[in-house]
């Protein structure tokens, strides 16, 4: 397990929500102070606050991305074709592990979206959600692309 795989599922054993956990386990690497990481992503969790949208475990993920190896140029359109195909590439292997990027695709019956109210953490939740996994593979993922562009 890799340390922000580890650090992303300590986060989500302590209550944040799938983006908050994988966007602030790489607030070492990002320089984002914890409390702004954690901020900027809360609105992520749950498929986009409780949407079953995109999951909230990708959009972390991917906001690391952004935050290591965005674009801040509005005019450079090679760099930003260059950096929306590394989100492609990182959405695809995600699917790849959990058949989906998208939240209520992932998990199915339990995707109920008719609430703004998050889902107690009790060992139900655990036993029906992948989430945990999702958090785990999202950091894990996201290490392996790092290392492979060699900014690990």
């Amino acid at each position: 397990m890799t340390i922000h795989e580890e650090k992303a599922r300590d986060l989500f054993l302590q209550g944040y929500n799938c983006a908050q956990s994988v966007f602030t386990a790489f607030c070492d690497m990002t320089r984002i102070p914890q409390e702004d990481a954690l901020r900027l992503s809360s609105s992520f969790g749950g498929g986009i606050g409780r949407l079953r949208e995109v999951c909230g475990a990708v959009s972390g993920m991917e906001m690391a991305l952004g935050a290591l190896m965005g674009y801040a140029s509005s005019d450079d359109k090679a760099e930003k074709t260059a950096h929306y195909a590394r989100v492609r590439l990182l959405a695809a292997r995600f699917a790849e592990i959990h058949g989906s990027y998208i939240c209520r695709e992932i998990l199915g019956a339990e995707a109920d979206s008719s609430s703004p109210v998050p889902a107690d953490r009790d060992a139900n939740f655990f036993h029906k959600r992948c989430c945990l996994d999702c958090v785990s593979n999202a950091a894990r993922l996201l290490d392996e692309y790092l290392a492979e562009e060699g900014r690990l």
